[in-house]
């Protein structure tokens, strides 16, 4: 539900600046059925989990057209590709939150335990999607921020998308855990149990 929220909402920010293409699309729903991709939330999280150990996959990216936003199309697309991260830190917020507040009350441990991981888990959506290489939503704010005269990142980085990204699913747990570590210290107040 978390990679659908952050899909979810790349479409209302887009509607939000204009543009009605997830809206006519019939992407604007909580119903997991209609952002399934076949490679990405089926075959590819089950290589992965069958042969890695681990999950990784996405859902079917919900349709924009920048060209019908208000304003900026540049800024636009910024703001589009970030409501998805903005989504998955407000949902851990939420659950940080009630973490602080159920040691008022009991809720039971393994209540406490899914509670972590929701936590964890749309941190780590958050920061994952938001690292500046296609096709993660991160790439698609940098290449609206960044100056003309360093388009040649931008070339640089579309042409070796799939090596970087291929780098990070494997090696990139150095940068990105203690990142999501320190962000949920901040909303928690509690050390990072590294559960996943």
């Amino acid at each position: 539900m978390s990679v659908v929220i952050h899909e979810v909402s790349h479409g209302y920010a887009a509607l939000f600046l204009g543009d009605r293409t997830a809206k006519m699309a019939g992407r604007l729903t909580l119903n997991p059925m209609r952002h399934i991709d076949m490679v990405g939330t089926i075959i590819v999280p089950l290589v992965m989990y069958l042969f890695a150990g681990f999950l990784f996959g996405w859902a079917k990216p919900v349709p924009y057209n920048p060209s019908n936003f208000h304003g900026n199309q540049r800024k636009g697309t910024a703001i589009v590709a970030a409501a998805g991260a903005a989504s998955n830190l407000l949902i851990a917020l939420v659950f940080a939150l009630w973490l602080r507040f159920s040691v008022v009350f009991d809720v039971g441990q393994a209540f406490m335990e899914i509670t972590v991981i929701i936590i964890i888990l749309n941190i780590l959506l958050a920061v994952f999607n938001l690292l500046p290489i296609p096709p993660l939503d991160g790439s698609r704010v940098l290449f609206s921020l960044l100056p003309t005269r360093f388009l040649y990142i931008q070339a640089f980085i579309e042409r070796y998308w799939l090596a970087l990204i291929i780098l990070i699913i494997f090696f990139g747990s150095i940068i990105i855990f203690p990142l999501v570590g320190f962000i949920y210290g901040i909303l928690t107040g509690l050390p990072f149990p590294y559960l996943i």
